[in-house]
């Protein structure tokens, strides 16, 4: 990589990320171990490391680094987890979360940016994440239970399916709430009951399908 992208690379995770309470060592390690500009069009590859999501096609785009560092901190991966994501987009957020889980299931519903980001992920070697086309508001019901479950597009309710196929002691992070502005918002069952924990409000793009919004 160009020494200038790796510069920009290491002040993204000191500035964007330690600054504003990224602490977990690991997420740390994998923003620093995942290039990001290798998920964005040509043309934008010098703004990669920028504070700020990035158009990657199809009114769709890659998160700001601190979300997707949020996002990975807030799951509290260890390594032996099997994840899944709903919304693989370019591609960067599974990237991160093969690095911090044993196994991550990705979904996509459109079909561009599902062809160009398994493209990617395998032309950089990465070998634990597994692809599917489909409707992620219905989760992936195959391969359940899941440890943890990323929604990487703004919901405006948490889907029962995705629920349904969390583990015993799994945890659900999704941006909840309206289509303009969202809540990161952790789920997890404790006690016998279903529990909310808020990190902050965040802007997604819409999470289409049978549980997405309506168009």
């Amino acid at each position: 990589m160009a020494p200038n992208l790796n510069e920009a690379r290491e002040r993204m995770v000191s500035e964007q990320l330690v600054a504003r309470g990224i602490n977990d060592s690991r997420v740390l390690a994998a923003m620093r171990s995942v290039e990001r500009h290798r998920f964005l069009p040509p043309e934008f590859a010098e703004h990669a490391y920028d504070d700020s999501p990035l158009p990657i096609g199809e009114s769709q785009t890659i998160s700001q680094p601190y979300m997707v560092a949020l996002t990975c901190q807030a799951a509290m991966l260890t390594g032996s987890e099997r994840v899944l994501e709903i919304g693989t987009g370019s591609g960067y957020q599974a990237a991160v979360l093969a690095a911090l889980a044993r196994e991550v299931w990705s979904m996509e519903c459109l079909a561009h940016l599902y062809d160009r980001a398994r493209i990617i992920l395998n032309s950089i070697g990465i070998s634990n994440v597994f692809l599917k086309l489909g409707d992620g508001s219905l989760g992936l019901s195959e391969h359940a239970p899941y440890d943890a479950i990323i929604v990487s597009a703004a919901t405006p309710g948490v889907p029962r399916p995705l629920l349904d196929q969390l583990g015993a002691r799994g945890r659900l992070i999704a941006p909840i709430g309206e289509d303009d502005l969202q809540s990161l918002v952790r789920i997890s069952r404790q006690r016998g009951s279903w529990q909310e924990e808020y990190f902050g409000e965040c802007r997604y793009v819409k999470m289409t399908g049978k549980h997405g919004f309506s168009e």
